[in-house]
């Protein structure tokens, strides 16, 4: 029997041909590199029943130094920190009306019309009523006084809700309701809602296009542009800033029941920034940093603008000579994009570069040196922490940066670039799992407007893979959370607002159900020139199974062929490996052939060694 060993090069490489790559591997799904060898992705599994409202974009988890663990995350709606098994509602509050909202209804109908003046609410906002009475039917006081959703802004005055019992059943007027709820009703409304899809003409964060004079800053506001947050902690406590809008803290000691507030309402605070791109804390020196906020007398975010607070206070940013408050206006490029604290000095990438920040003490505080022309990043949570560097991906390719950047050589660099949704780049976002030294970057593809795929990177071997989010692998948001041993990730629901926190690398499977894992090999000849066709006879597998459940357990070779490189793959055979097996019949023919290794299961892993062939020249039938 002519056996034939087959040892493909590790790593998916598509930056030339199928053909071309002859010895390598070119597409996979949810297969990473170890040791050069391919191998099934670990499973994930809920890290609570419970679910979040709205499409998480962050995640942040840390312990505090009496022992407590938080996992915090923002939504395009709410802002929750996670204790146990609960999602603790802590988003701040935006206003509160007294005494002033009516309502009326209609006969038939469930929605429920609300009058308050200059609410300041969006569609999908949130809003508590309290003190209502009874409209005198079935819109009972129980009904009115609880938390809603805006279903419609209607104007400056009104919007519409859609009523429910305590339990969220809907709740249908009857002919009595013809009260308006008394005139002691209280509104309090929290935080307006964000976009969960980037809309054109709203601007990418330093302005909306085609606004004001030409050069000239625009206004962002924070409803009119994708949610994103940053987060913090600073000490036991949390920092918390939706992009473009004000910076709120939430304060440990008071408890998950107490909502976050605004910095400028702590004690001892002046000057705080109302609006700033991304919040971070300087963890030597307690300074609390704003990036791309607003200068003191203005409203208006200047998108170059870094900013910061007196030591160990989050709220004093008012400047003086007895403190460390201050402020410096970046010169490089024209808007920041993101920053990332790394060793000994935070990272700052505006859309010409990046600007190192170090803290140097007084009288400057922070020194601000420009330390790579060119680079930037396609995303503001596109750089990462991992293997005592910095990993960034911007709109020309991926990049490391330990004391400066370099491009990372990339196999599938052209295959990712031209398949992102420049649209959407803004979700793009960095993840890193250590636990197997590799990072990922989630993107949405040219034909989605959510995230459906992501391509991942070995740090340590330099090997790249890529894959999609099929079988319930759509994530959002990512923290390596080293309180838990496993990252987490925010998945979304496509048919419901209602989203999940998952724990990953725990098992094989999703959730409990299956999902599918493949790669596939490059084209390849049985002579240097392809000249000659040839028939596969049998095949020898190595193939690892991880946690083996039975004698049953199966991983899938396929072995597909074509005559030509632009004709379509054809499956030529079929067959199923086990635990026990020892080689495996096939028939075959073809002048180029390429393997496809998959299983489909939730309980075990694989990993793939070397394939042997009875590989044979052999006239076409």
């Amino acid at each position: 029997m002519p056996l034939r060993k087959y040892v493909f090069k590790p790593g998916i490489n598509k930056e030339g041909t199928n053909y071309s790559n002859e010895g390598g591997w070119f597409d996979a799904d949810k297969v990473r590199f170890r040791k050069g060898r391919p191998e099934r992705i670990g499973g994930w599994q809920k890290q609570t029943d419970n679910s979040f409202i709205g499409t998480s974009r962050k995640i942040y988890s840390y312990k505090t130094a009496f022992g407590s663990n938080y996992i915090t995350l923002g939504t395009h709606q709410k802002f929750y920190i996670l204790e146990g098994s609960s999602y603790n509602d802590v988003t701040p509050i935006r206003a509160t009306t007294t005494n002033s909202a009516t309502f009326s209804a209609t006969n038939g109908s469930s929605t429920v019309t609300v009058t308050d003046s200059s609410h300041g609410a969006v569609t999908g906002d949130f809003v508590t009523f309290s003190s209502a009475v009874t409209l005198g039917g079935l819109i009972t006081a129980d009904v009115l006084n609880q938390e809603y959703q805006i279903d419609l802004v209607t104007s400056t005055n009104t919007y519409e809700i859609t009523a429910k019992d305590t339990s969220g059943s809907t709740v249908t007027a009857n002919s009595s309701d013809s009260g308006n709820g008394g005139s002691a009703t209280d509104a309090v409304y929290q935080l307006n809602s964000g976009l969960d899809v980037y809309v054109q003409s709203t601007g990418w964060g330093s302005g909306t296009w085609n606004t004001g004079a030409w050069g000239s800053t625009s206004n962002l506001t924070l409803g009119n542009q994708l949610r994103l947050w940053s987060i913090d902690n600073f000490g036991d406590d949390t920092l918390l800033n939706p992009r473009a809008g004000g910076i709120f803290y939430w304060d440990e000691s008071a408890g998950v029941g107490t909502r976050a507030v605004n910095v400028s309402t702590l004690a001892g605070a002046s000057d705080a920034p109302t609006a700033t791109f991304q919040v971070m804390m300087s963890d030597v020196d307690k300074h609390v940093i704003a990036f791309g906020c607003n200068p003191i007398g203005s409203s208006t975010i200047d998108p170059l603008l870094v900013r910061f607070s007196d030591t160990e206070s989050a709220g004093n940013w008012t400047p003086t000579a007895t403190n460390q408050a201050g402020g410096v206006q970046l010169s490089m490029g024209s808007t920041i994009i993101g920053a990332l604290r790394t060793r000994q000095e935070i990272l700052i990438w505006t859309d010409a570069g990046i600007v190192s920040m170090r803290f140097v003490g007084a009288p400057f505080v922070f020194s601000f040196n420009e330390v790579a022309n060119g680079p930037s990043l396609i995303s503001p949570n596109a750089a990462v922490n991992a293997n005592n560097q910095v990993y960034f991906m911007d709109n020309h390719g991926f990049y490391s940066y330990s004391g400066s950047a370099q491009r990372l050589p990339c196999t599938v660099l052209d295959y990712v670039l031209s398949d992102i949704n420049l649209g959407q780049s803004f979700k793009v976002f960095g993840a890193v799992n250590n636990n197997a030294n590799e990072i990922m970057w989630f993107y949405p593809s040219k034909d989605s407007l959510e995230i459906d795929k992501y391509v991942m990177y070995n740090y340590l071997e330099n090997v790249w893979s890529i894959g999609t989010t099929a079988d319930d692998f759509v994530r959002t948001a990512w923290d390596e959370a080293l309180i838990l041993n496993n990252p987490i990730a925010a998945s979304k629901n496509s048919s419901s607002n209602n989203n999940y926190l998952y724990q990953h690398e725990i098992g094989h499977g999703n959730d409990g159900s299956n999902f599918t894992a493949y790669i596939e090999s490059s084209d390849f000849d049985l002579d240097p020139d392809g000249e000659k066709f040839m028939a596969v006879n049998s095949i020898i597998p190595d193939i690892e199974f991880r946690d083996q459940q039975s004698t049953t357990d199966n991983v899938t070779i396929t072995i597909k062929g074509r005559d030509y490189p632009l004709q379509d793959l054809s499956t030529l055979s079929t067959v199923s490996v086990t635990p026990s097996s020892t080689f495996t019949n096939t028939r075959a023919r073809s002048r180029q052939f390429a393997l496809r290794v998959s299983n489909t299961s939730n309980d075990y892993g694989w990993r793939l060694g070397d394939v042997r062939l009875d590989i044979r020249p052999d006239g076409k039938r």
